[in-house]
């Protein structure tokens, strides 16, 4: 799935060279607070996660009015879905963690 992101990505950012004569900046990621600790960390990736789905959602409404571009569209579909991945899989890892805790012997 991370293949399907990059290609469109790719493909969004050379199309905005053609139609802006330059190279197009993605957003930056968010990085993990300098210093934090792990609730503050687990707070800004699920603030990052749901802007990227908010970022989807506000492109799919302009889909919808007709007014947007669908590789643009397909981009944010894919960052959201990498992100909801990516989520997933440290929630799947916290459970097991956890429950190897619970089995440890005090």
């Amino acid at each position: 799935m991370a293949t399907n992101a990059f290609a469109a990505g790719a493909y969004a950012a050379i199309q905005n060279i053609g139609a802006k004569g330059g190279l197009a900046e993605a957003p930056p990621l968010s990085t993990p607070p300098q210093g934090g600790n792990f609730g503050s960390l687990l707070s800004s990736t699920l603030d990052s996660i749901s802007e990227a789905g908010h970022r989807t959602d506000a492109q799919a409404m302009t889909v919808v009015g007709g007014k947007a571009n669908v590789v643009d569209v397909v981009t944010a579909v894919a960052e959201s879905e990498t992100a909801l991945q990516t989520l997933v899989a440290v929630r799947d890892r916290v459970i097991s963690a956890y429950e190897e805790i619970m089995r440890m012997q005090i």
